[in-house]
């Protein structure tokens, strides 16, 4: 036993927590899977799915692991029966109110509620339920679409919004059946407070939230190969991964790895997210160019491209001083790379002459 007496025991294992840990927190760290629906470790808790549920010695009805905090002598069953009935009570209801079949519904964005139910089972395939949430099919924003038939009102989105965000665009509007996600007075996303960031597209759980030009390509997140990368937009260092259709030899779309795994914690801003069709625009330049003779570009090596540079900077340096060079770095370099710049223009060209755009 513990000395602190700061102990809770799930499924016979006594494990330690730390003030303000939640039960699932500390059996997810103990590497005890509870399946949730509408969890993300960014947001607050808010129980909207109740897949959480767990017995806990004392109660006399199921509590939600995401939301109950530990506290000294907690006992807490998490495979039991009663436990797996509920689960697979509940999957049957999420199910019977989207989209059933599983290709159908990832047609695009995977499904964690498909997932779940292939691994803990449901209780049968229920008649589908009038489903009554309004869409927003005028919205003409050019990135996101919201499909209510996938829609299970997790509220996960919203709550990215809010919380991780901070924009509150998106909200749930309607009571009971009627619930949807909405914007106010169900303007379009580019007039409202959205930032197009997609995170609402990345924490749904059914794909509701989708991608439309992803969507427009046609083809499923598990038919395409994610390639970790780093974003090149700005020097933060976003990591993400790029959807890579081999056959098309196409990057169809971008994801972010999961939170908690990189430095940018799951999050993506709208370039990350969606700018990325510069990828296959037919002006990129692919090999390095010079001018010739008459003045006109032709394609290069790096070799000679790179030597070109240096014996230009050279030339204006020997006829006119270092101090006649000048530096410019770009606030979508790395800090490393910046440091590169700042090093080599005052230990390789002898000048004090160096400035980042990010600093006007």
């Amino acid at each position: 036993m513990s000395t602190n007496g700061k102990f809770v025991v799930i499924d016979g294992n006594e494990l330690s927590f730390e003030d303000g840990e939640t039960l699932l927190e500390v059996a997810a760290r103990a590497g005890i899977e509870i399946p949730t629906l509408c969890y993300d470790p960014r947001l607050s808790p808010a129980g909207a799915c109740r897949m959480c549920l767990v017995e806990v010695e004392g109660s006399r009805l199921m509590q939600p692991a995401c939301s109950l905090e530990a506290a000294p002598g907690t006992v807490a069953r998490t495979n039991t029966p009663k436990v797996d009935r509920n689960r697979r009570f509940l999957l049957s209801l999420h199910l019977a109110d989207t989209i059933q079949d599983r290709e159908t519904a990832e047609d695009n964005n995977p499904s964690r509620l498909h997932d779940l139910a292939e691994q803990y089972g449901t209780a049968g395939a229920w008649r589908p339920v009038d489903r009554r949430r309004q869409g927003r099919p005028s919205d003409t924003n050019p990135f996101i679409e919201f499909r209510p038939d996938r829609c299970i009102a997790c509220s996960l989105c919203t709550r990215y919004c809010d919380q991780v965000e901070a924009v509150s665009a998106i909200t749930l509007a309607g009571r009971g059946a009627d619930t949807t996600i909405s914007t106010a007075d169900g303007i379009a996303l580019t007039d409202s407070t959205c930032e197009l960031c997609g995170g609402c597209v990345d924490v749904c759980p059914t794909g509701a939230m989708t991608e439309k030009p992803a969507l427009a390509w046609g083809k499923a997140e598990r038919e395409l190969e994610k390639v970790r990368t780093t974003c090149n937009f700005c020097g933060v260092g976003c990591q993400l991964d790029l959807n890579v259709d081999r056959e098309a030899n196409r990057v169809v779309k971008v994801t972010s790895p999961p939170p908690g795994t990189t430095v940018n914690d799951g999050n993506l801003c709208v370039k990350g997210r969606f700018a990325n069709d510069f990828i296959h625009h037919d002006e990129r330049l692919k090999v390095p160019l010079v001018r010739d003779e008459e003045g006109n570009f032709r394609e290069a090596t790096w070799d000679e491209a790179l030597d070109r540079a240096v014996a230009g900077l050279q030339g204006v340096a020997e006829r006119h001083g270092d101090d006649a060079l000048a530096f410019v770095s770009s606030s979508r370099c790395t800090g490393e790379e910046n440091y590169l710049v700042q090093k080599m223009a005052r230990a390789a060209f002898r000048t004090h002459n160096v400035h980042q755009c990010a600093a006007t």
